[in-house]
């Protein structure tokens, strides 16, 4: 029989990945992925800011995530720099500003490693608890801003002049990434955050006919890297963070292989969003 904590560990994982699959298939039909790895990278300054003030983590996380999107916005408003520029600038600028808060918390014993690459197999019931709440909220605000999203993501044009508003639906995803990397840090760590919403919305995009489909399966790919990279660790005696990204990457690779390659695949280049 599993221990309890292993058993927290696929809960927790799998709520995460249930929620990250669906966000990811806009990250990977926008092109957004350093976008992502920026929001995580703010995550480290969210931390540190929660310890010097004292409040929770995970809202801390949220709101220095939801900032730096609004920063973004403003900045790429102003068109002094290239976006791909703004984003160097804004991920390595808040890694480095958590990294350098935490050096000078002297009286605060604060687990690195842990941040940056997750220790899952140490959450709580409570933070399932956050995984699940949180999770069912953002995918029931995503469901509601599915349409808006999807036509600003094709044409933001098109979707302006259909009366769609796609600012503000824009404005709402980004919240929504990061809350779900607020989610997801202690699952993940602040590094791995990106893969885990890249690489199965990445491997669903290979079977998938329609994007509803691709969202649906980017979600159980999740699940599934997940299992097996818990399972994996368990097995080998591996860092659990990594061996789920680990077991991702493998799920991408095999759908790479030509007997994989089939009537879905084709469907889903065809009408595939570019």
């Amino acid at each position: 029989m599993l221990d309890d904590f292993f058993m927290r560990a696929l809960l927790a994982g799998v709520g995460v990945a249930l929620v990250a699959g669906p966000l990811g298939c806009f990250i990977v039909w926008r092109r957004m992925a350093y976008f992502g790895d920026t929001l995580s990278h703010a995550a480290l300054l969210g931390v540190a800011l929660s310890l010097l003030l004292e409040v929770n983590t995970t809202l801390a996380v949220f709101v220095v995530s939801a900032a730096l999107s609004l920063v973004l916005i403003l900045l790429r408003k102003r068109e002094t720099l290239s976006s791909d520029a703004l984003l160097g600038l804004l991920s390595h600028g808040a890694l480095a500003v958590g990294l350098v808060c935490l050096a000078f918390m002297t009286w605060v014993r604060m687990d690195l490693l842990g941040l940056l690459f997750g220790d899952i197999l140490a959450v709580s019931r409570s933070d399932i608890g956050v995984v699940y709440v949180g999770g069912a909220m953002v995918l029931a605000v995503l469901i509601w801003i599915w349409r808006p999203l999807f036509a600003a993501t094709v044409n933001p044009d098109l979707a302006a002049a259909e009366g769609l508003n796609p600012e503000r639906v824009n404005l709402v995803f980004m919240f929504l990434m990061a809350a779900v990397i607020a989610i997801a840090m202690k699952i993940v760590g602040v590094l791995l955050i990106t893969a885990l919403l890249i690489m199965p919305a990445a491997t669903a995009r290979r079977f998938s006919t329609s994007p509803e489909q691709m969202a649906v399966l980017s979600a159980l790919f999740g699940a599934l890297a997940v299992i097996s990279g818990l399972f994996g660790s368990l097995e080998w005696d591996t860092p659990s963070g990594p061996s789920i990204v680990v077991a991702a990457l493998t799920l991408f690779m095999v759908s790479l292989m030509p007997m994989s390659f089939g009537r879905g695949d084709k469907k889903n280049r065809e009408g595939e969003i570019s």
